[in-house]
C-alpha cells in the first residue's frame, strides 16, 4: 500500500534467510557461480540469469522502486485541490491485492497460504493501524515537501527503538543514540528552513500566512503519522509472532534506513501484504463514502481533464509499486546481504530528497541541503550501529563484556518467548 509499507514502512526488510536462496554473510556477498541447465545455449536466458544474480541490478531495482514511489505518492496529492486521500488508499490496495492474487495464479509468486477466516480476524487490528499510517502519511507528504517528509521519517526510527526498550526489551548502544541525535538535528533544521523559506517566499505559492499554516498542518499530520507508524510496526512485529506466518510471508522491514512508511510501501512480508491491503479496502472505502466529498464537482476538482488519465496511471502504479518495493528488497537481500541492504536503504535517502528538489518546486537554500546532508549522515550512522549491534551479537567483534543484543533481534526473541 502507499507510502503504505515511501509512507520510504520503506521500513529495512529482513533480518534472516529468505525463500529466495538465503542472504549471504559479506558486505555485498560473494556471487557463486550460475548454475545452467546443461545445454542451454547462450543468449537471453543466460543475460537473464546473470541479471538475477546481480548485485547492481538488485541496488538499482530496489532505489528506483522506492525513489518512484515517492514521487508518484506527492504527485498524486500535491494537487492544489486535492482532498481524496482515502480513495487514492483504497485504489492502492485494491490493485496490490489484485496484483498478488493474478501472481499467485500465474505461478509468479509461490507458496502464499490461502486466505483463513481466523487468521483475518486476527489481524484486523494491524490493519487498522495500517490504515492510520498510510493516511497521515499521505496527509502529510501532501502539505510538506519530499525533502522535510523524508527527513522527518526518521524519527519514526526513534520511537520504534524505545518501544522495543519499553515492551520487548531492547536496548540502544551509544552509537545509536548518537544517529538518533544527528536525525533530531537534521529535523530542527529542516524545519527552520522550511519556515525560513515560507516567510521569504521562496518555494511558496501565495501568501506567507498561507504558506506558514500549510506546513504547520503538515507537521501536525507528520506529527501523527510518527506516532501511527511506530504503533503499526511495533503491533506487526507482536502479531506475526502469534499467528505463526511462515518465515518468509512474514519476513518484517523496519522503517529504519530508509524511511519506507510510505503509502504503498508495505514493510511487510507477501502474506502479511495480502492481508494488510485486502483488510483495509472495506475500511478504506467505507472511510471515503462518510468522509470525503464525492459530489461530480468535487470529483473534476481532483481529476482536472489536463492531468486525469496521469493522476489514473498514478494510482494504479502506486499500488503496483508495493510489490516491485516488495520484490526487489527480497532480491537484493538474496544476492547481496542484510548488511549491504542496510546501506543502500540508508544511501538511498539522498536521491529521494533530491527527487524532491527535481520534480517539485521544494526550495533549495542552504539550511535545506544541510538538513538532506544531515540526514544523510544520520541514516549512515544508525545502519553503522546496526552492523556493529549484530556483528557484536554473533561474535564477530571482540568485546570485554556481553555482547549487545540489537533492539530487532531482542524484539522478536521476547514476542516469541511470550
Amino acid at each position: 500500500m502507499s507510502n503504505k509499507k515511501n509512507e520510504d514502512i520503506e521500513m529495512r526488510a529482513a533480518e534472516g534467510g529468505n525463500d529466495f536462496g538465503g542472504e549471504k554473510d559479506p558486505f555485498l556477498g560473494r556471487r557463486s557461480p550460475v548454475a545452467r541447465p546443461r545445454g542451454r545455449e547462450p543468449g537471453f536466458s543466460a543475460f537473464l540469469d546473470k541479471l538475477n544474480h546481480s548485485p547492481g541490478a538488485s541496488i538499482l531495482a530496489y532505489c528506483l522502486s522506492s525513489i518512484s514511489m515517492t514521487v508518484v505518492n506527492k504527485y498524486v496529492v500535491s494537487g492544489s485541490e486535492w482532498n481524496l486521500n482515502f480513495f487514492y488508499l483504497a485504489v492502492q490496495s485494491l490493485v496490490c491485492t489484485l496484483a498478488i492474487l493474478v501472481s499467485r495464479q500465474t505461478g509468479l509468486i509461490k507458496n502464499l497460504a490461502p486466505f483463513d477466516t481466523n487468521k483475518a480476524r486476527k489481524w484486523f487490528p494491524v490493519s487498522l493501524l495500517l490504515v492510520g499510517m498510510i493516511y497521515t502519511g499521505a496527509k502529510a507528504l501532501q502539505y510538506l515537501s519530499v525533502p522535510v517528509y523524508t527527513i522527518f521519517k526518521n524519527l519514526t526510527i526513534i520511537v520504534i527503538a524505545y518501544g522495543e526498550v519499553l515492551w520487548f526489551g531492547g536496548s540502544v548502544t551509544p552509537l545509536t543514540l548518537l544517529s538518533f541525535g544527528l536525525m533530531v538535528l537534521s529535523s530542527v533544521i529542516a524545519a527552520w528552513a522550511d519556515i525560513q523559506a515560507a516567510i521569504d517566499g521562496v518555494g511558496h505559492s501565495g501568501e506567507t500566512s498561507a504558506a506558514l499554516a500549510t506546513l504547520n498542518a503538515g507537521y501536525a499530520w507528520m506529527g501523527m503519522n510518527v506516532v501511527c507508524t511506530s504503533s503499526y510496526v511495533l503491533g506487526t512485529r507482536k502479531a506475526i509472532k502469534k499467528m505463526n506466518f511462515k518465515d518468509y510471508d512474514s519476513k518484517f522491514s523496519e522503517p529504519a534506513s530508509d524511511g519506507d512508511a510510505l503509502p504503498g510501501a508495505d514493510p511487510s512480508g507477501r502474506l502479511a501484504m495480502f492481508y494488510n491491503n485486502l483488510l483495509t479496502i472495506p475500511v478504506l472505502i467505507v472511510c471515503s463514502l462518510l468522509v470525503e466529498d464525492w459530489s461530480s464537482e468535487n470529483l473534476a476538482r481532483n481529476f482536472p481533464a489536463e492531468s486525469r488519465n496521469k493522476l489514473m496511471v498514478g494510482m494504479v502504479y502506486s499500488g503496483l509499486g508495493a510489490i516491485f518495493i516488495s520484490y526487489c528488497s527480497a532480491w537484493c537481500i538474496r544476492v547481496t546481504s542484510s548488511t549491504t541492504y542496510s546501506m543502500v536503504g540508508s544511501l538511498n535517502k539522498l536521491p529521494i530528497a533530491i527527487s524532491g528538489l527535481i520534480f517539485f518546486d521544494a526550495p533549495i537554500t542552504f539550511g535545506s541541503v544541510t538538513a538532506i546532508f544531515v540526514g544523510f549522515i544520520s541514516g549512515l550512522v544508525y545502519a553503522w550501529a546496526k552492523i556493529r549491534a549484530k556483528a557484536q551479537d554473533a561474535g564477530i567483534l571482540p568485546t570485554t563484556n556481553k555482547p549487545t543484543m540489537s533492539a530487532s533481534a531482542q524484539s522478536n526473541r521476547d514476542a516469541a518467548n511470550s
